[in-house]
């Protein structure tokens, strides 16, 4: 079961939840955002820093785990790591128990699904998070006074992405849900801005992994899209 929720919180996109009862695989959505997910399996407590996935691709769930996740809101990043290096890729925190974890020299409580913010807050006020805010702002439509070049050095600092790759990914994720509401491909396409279906169809494959079709039938088994979208496999 995977589940998740939106956020108050402007430093987070989302918190996720998911309880494996036996063992399986998830299709593994491009996402432009950095995540922390913490998860237990047979008493033995473990979390990671998760980056960016550029690509579509298939996580392993073992039987018997269970996850808490924090996507954070894209602008926001780790002062220690450099965000490019997370792309593809991640880092496992060591020492994690159920009780605490280590993060930036400190050790930090592991939060549960309902205090997630709790622990966004403390890492905020540690300077542990930062926020290039310009780079939300600029997503939201508004045009920054700096050149496109200095544009795209904030992007790359903030994200490790350019700004085309996360307004790719952040397009075929909406045009998947889309598509998942029942919506036809040529609504899609119109409504996004695709150049046509196959354009469309390019851009769910590499970055959703699944058809139009399979996504408009719920088939091929368990996704997770987007806030609010519950799945099952």
């Amino acid at each position: 079961m995977f589940e998740t929720r939106g956020s108050d919180s402007p430093w987070v996109e989302s918190v996720w939840t998911c309880r494996s009862e036996q063992v399986a695989e998830m299709t593994s959505v491009a996402s432009e955002t950095w995540g922390l997910v913490f998860w237990e399996q047979q008493g033995v407590s473990c979390a990671a820093v998760t980056g960016p996935e550029v690509r579509t691709g298939t996580a392993p769930v073992p039987e018997g785990a269970d996850f808490v996740g924090i996507q954070f809101a894209v602008g926001t990043s780790l002062r220690a790591v450099t965000a490019s290096t997370l792309v593809d890729s991640g880092i496992v925190l060591p020492d994690v128990t159920a009780r605490g974890f280590w993060l930036d020299g400190e050790r930090w409580e592991t939060p549960r699904a309902d205090d997630a913010e709790s622990l966004v807050e403390r890492l905020v006020g540690q300077d542990v998070v930062v926020r290039d805010a310009l780079v939300a702002d600029t997503l939201r439509g508004l045009q920054p006074a700096m050149t496109e070049r200095t544009l795209e050095r904030r992007f790359r600092a903030a994200t490790g992405l350019t700004q085309g790759a996360v307004r790719q990914i952040e397009r075929a994720r909406t045009a998947a849900l889309l598509l998942s509401a029942g919506e036809t491909p040529a609504d899609v396409v119109d409504k996004l801005g695709y150049y046509d279906e196959p354009h469309l169809a390019r851009a769910l494959r590499r970055f959703v992994g699944r058809t139009a079709r399979q996504l408009r039938e719920g088939s091929e088994g368990a996704i997770a899209l987007d806030v609010g979208q519950r799945t099952t496999s």
